[in-house]
């Protein structure tokens, strides 16, 4: 066990443990209802997450008509309320997650979490799933004064954990290039919130699913 090569394993949130792009579109689709706008898929949805709710909004009412700042504004705490009303009805942990973070804890590794989610949103989202006490660390977007792609949200994961060598997994060029500013390795995972093809995220790793996490992490 000693052997592994990481002590700390950070994962982003949405697209990365939690598919949670039917509440996200969902509560999406709220705020359109609102204003009397058509309804966007769960497909055409989740390449709007990774940015934080604000951003999600704004993309959905650009592919809808238009994204005017006053909409925004009277909109934004709407799809938050709902969201939060209904953050766990359809979220799950993507296969094999729990399996994996069984392995990892045995290996002595700590996980936590850096995500562009709210972190008051991401700790009930996970509190909800039963991950949070897995966690040895819960980033936000709202933690730092900056988020992802900036480094110092995965910077201030591996302090709040302890130190030492750190792996980053996430879903989106924001999680690449944040790992990469930190300097840590990176894994992408192919069945996330993927806005282009896994081969061009520049990752070290692809992971297929979670059965290869820790084979995939113990190579690096």
């Amino acid at each position: 066990m000693s052997d592994f090569p990481f002590r700390i394993v950070g994962f982003d949130l949405d697209g990365t443990l939690v598919d949670t792009a039917a509440d996200l579109a969902a509560a999406v689709n709220h705020a359109l209802a609102l204003i009397d706008r058509a309804p966007l898929t769960e497909a055409e949805v989740r390449p709007m997450i990774g940015l934080g709710a604000k951003h999600m909004l704004e993309q959905g009412l650009l592919a809808t008509g238009g994204a005017e700042d006053s909409l925004v504004e009277q909109l934004y705490p709407e799809l938050l309320h709902y969201y939060e009303a209904h953050i766990a009805i359809h979220s799950r942990p993507f296969p094999g997650l729990i399996a994996a973070l069984d392995r990892l804890d045995a290996l002595g590794v700590r996980t936590a979490v850096v995500t562009n989610k709210a972190e008051r949103m991401a700790r009930r989202l996970l509190r909800e799933l039963g991950l949070a006490e897995r966690m040895a660390a819960i980033v936000g977007g709202d933690t730092l004064a900056v988020r992802k792609p900036a480094p110092e949200p995965i910077l201030a994961m591996i302090a709040q954990c302890g130190g030492g060598r750190t792996a980053f997994v996430g879903d989106s060029i924001y999680d690449m290039m944040a790992a990469k500013a930190a300097g840590t390795p990176s894994l992408i995972v192919r069945f996330g919130f993927l806005d282009r093809p896994a081969e061009d995220f520049g990752a070290d790793r692809i992971v297929d699913h979670y059965d290869e996490l820790v084979p995939l992490l113990a190579g690096l």
